[in-house]
């Protein structure tokens, strides 16, 4: 600037100058120096910009024997060249936007790495990034192998030592990173200690999979996105489905389910997943998948194609059976395993007809369908799917499997043992028996069942809690699930004889209503005898339980209220202390929160406290917290989330 005022500042009083030369000087006096940081020709050419740092290097946590990458994102016309430092010294041959630096060692640990933006206007250095290195495997004694931790989905994690009323705030906490991946995270991932990785050595390893058709093995204790292994379960010439014309899952389907492990199987352990693809003919596949936990290889002659068939006059049925059409389902829900059977249930794309009402139970060592593991519960009519916000399947310690169902024909008719004479149990809250053939063993629905299906008032938007045993005021102990759907109705039923349906009263072991303030597209989570609900539009509320009832109104609730879809809580203890319950808030830009389990009106952290957006990241509907060895693993739009403690 200062040049060209000492160019074009005439004394007017020595020499006058016509307009047009005036508004020349003056134009380009402005362009030299305006608010855009940059020029721009006489002419009318691109316009330069000085060089701008739109996103900075984060700090990176890696163990010994990973490489670590940091990048930046800058803009600038011309384009603008780069050179990395570490300690302040440039680094040979850093000279792009990311920098992956070689094998680390514990000696590296604090390093920091900078990098300077540079073009014909000028230069701009980065703030600088801290490298963490890690000796070895955080000390861990918990495996995640299921959605929601458990079969019975209670969403407690009793083991977490690290995290703790006294450490998360804002000052201690926050976002170490994101494990960026290919698509989509709607599934919650998973998690196992001290997993023996070839030529790696021993690792916590994070599972995570997307809607683009991919599994990832991360090392838990790191934030380094190079995975430990990466698959597709694509098969060639396929892609990741189409939204099928539903904007539920979108634009692609891959795998969608949350996976479960066994450790057990094969030599190393299996994760099994289930994934929906498509060839190059239009032709769509739902595949079940099982991964060796240490290579990513298949095993046991995987992949299988599903399909099954069962007796029934239903939709999409032919020659006395309904088929099941791998293009108009999807898995939603997570799996689910007992013993050596893999269970997977299905939901529809939208209501986009024709779809039943499937149940599957697949061999864990051959991955085989036997006849007697398929069921469908609307096998003569239409509609019934299997949703759960994503959630999954509850089981409790006989086998027995418990779930709401979505809105389905259902038969008011009913024979003398009090089932639909035709089959058909939509808008069910289902209990299905397991040992030698799947059945559907009992079942309730409310006495307005029919008008609430018709309406799309349904119970199948939520998912179900087999709650541990509890004693009620006789001495009795009850065996008890917990479930609620569209009708923002609480149902508690009793799992030795849950009611089944009466066209005059709802004959269930308890009903609280009016107690949740929208739709329930959520899962709720259990912890020292209290159920979280997270219903849309609503605050999180704990329902306490006592002599085996909930409390008819909440003992606490948050002051903020969460939009659609509502939250799916988790909860972290160390046994029945340091009790802490997360909840996403879904958003453009979600927002993890931290609550005192014993009083949700004390808020120890939320990922929008910190300054300068140091914790934010991108929203993603039906996302699960998972919490293990003093980490928050979210799901996003296209990595994980990891929250911990501050280096």
């Amino acid at each position: 600037m200062d040049r060209f005022n000492r160019w074009w500042e005439i004394p007017v009083q020595r020499k006058r100058i016509s307009s047009g030369i005036a508004a020349f000087l003056t134009a380009f006096a402005l362009a030299g120096c305006g608010g855009s940081g940059g020029s721009k020709s006489p002419s009318g050419g691109t316009q330069s910009t000085a060089p701008a740092i739109t996103s900075q290097p984060a700090n990176q946590i890696v163990s010994t024997g990973q490489t670590a990458m940091f990048s930046v994102t800058a803009t600038g016309t011309p384009s603008p060249t780069y050179q990395w430092q570490k300690n302040g010294a440039n680094i040979s041959g850093a000279t792009s936007a990311s920098y992956t630096t070689p094998t680390v060692t514990t000696a590296d640990s604090g390093e920091q790495f900078r990098v300077m933006v540079s073009n014909t206007l000028g230069n701009i250095t980065s703030n600088p990034a801290t490298l963490t290195v890690n000796s070895g495997p955080a000390a861990s004694s918990i495996d995640v192998v299921t959605y929601h931790y458990d079969n019975a989905r209670t969403g407690q994690n009793l083991k977490e030592t690290v995290l703790t009323p006294a450490n998360v705030n804002s000052t201690k906490f926050g976002k170490l990173g994101e494990l960026a991946v290919d698509g989509l995270v709607d599934a919650e991932p998973l998690y196992l200690s001290n997993v023996v990785i070839p030529n790696k050595g021993t690792r916590n390893v994070l599972y995570t999979v997307t809607e683009h058709g991919s599994v990832y093995a991360f090392d838990a204790d790191s934030t380094s996105s190079t995975p430990l292994w990466k698959i597709s379960t694509l098969l060639n010439g396929e892609v990741p489905s189409d939204d099928r014309g539903c904007g539920q899952v979108t634009p692609e389907i891959g795998i969608t389910a949350t996976p479960v492990i066994d450790r057990t199987r094969g030599s190393h352990g299996a994760i099994y997943v289930v994934a929906m693809s498509k060839d190059a003919s239009g032709n769509y596949f739902q595949r079940l998948h099982a991964l060796d936990l240490v290579t990513g290889g298949e095993l046991f002659g995987g992949p299988v194609t599903i399909q099954a068939t069962y007796p029934g006059s239903g939709a999409n049925s032919s020659g006395g059976n309904v088929v099941f059409d791998a293009k108009q389902y999807k898995e939603r829900p997570g799996l689910l395993q007992i013993g050596g059977t893999i269970y997977t249930t299905w939901s529809s794309h939208c209501d986009i007809s024709p779809y039943t009402s499937w149940v599957m139970g697949f061999d864990a060592s051959t991955l085989a369908l036997a006849q007697s593991n398929i069921l469908n519960l609307v096998p003569n009519g239409n509609d019934g799917g299997i949703w759960m916000a994503g959630s999954a399947p509850a089981a409790d310690s006989s086998g027995n499997i418990f779930f709401l169902m979505g809105n389905g024909d259902f038969d008011t008719t009913l024979n003398a043992s009090h089932f639909p004479t035709n089959g058909n149990c939509g808008n069910c809250f289902v209990k299905l028996a397991t040992s030698g053939k799947i059945t559907l063993a009992d079942y309730f629905t409310p006495q307005n069942t029919v008008a609430e299906s018709n309406a799309d008032l349904d119970l199948g938007s939520g998912g179900a809690i087999a709650l541990p045993d509890v004693k009620d005021s006789s001495g009795t102990i009850r065996h008890l699930a917990v479930g609620a759907g569209k009708d923002a109705i609480i149902y508690v039923v009793d799992r030795d004889a849950m009611g089944k349906f009466n066209s005059s009263v709802d004959q269930i072991y308890q009903e609280i209503n009016g107690q949740l303030g929208g739709n329930v597209f959520s899962m709720p989570a259990y912890f020292n005898n209290a159920v979280y609900y997270g219903a849309v539009g609503d605050s999180l509320k704990a329902f306490p339980i006592a002599s085996a009832k909930l409390a008819a109104s909440p003992s606490s609730q948050t002051a903020n209220q969460f939009g659609y879809p509502g939250t799916t809580p988790s909860i972290s203890a160390n046994g029945a202390t340091n009790a802490i319950v997360w909840a996403v808030e879904n958003g453009g830009t979600a927002v993890l929160h931290a609550y005192d389990a014993t009083n949700l009106a004390t808020e120890f952290y939320n990922s929008n406290q910190a300054a300068n957006s140091r914790d934010q990241f991108g929203g993603n509907k039906f996302i699960t917290p998972m919490i293990a060895n003093g980490k928050v693993f979210v799901g996003t739009p296209n990595s994980v989330a990891v929250f911990g403690l501050l280096p």
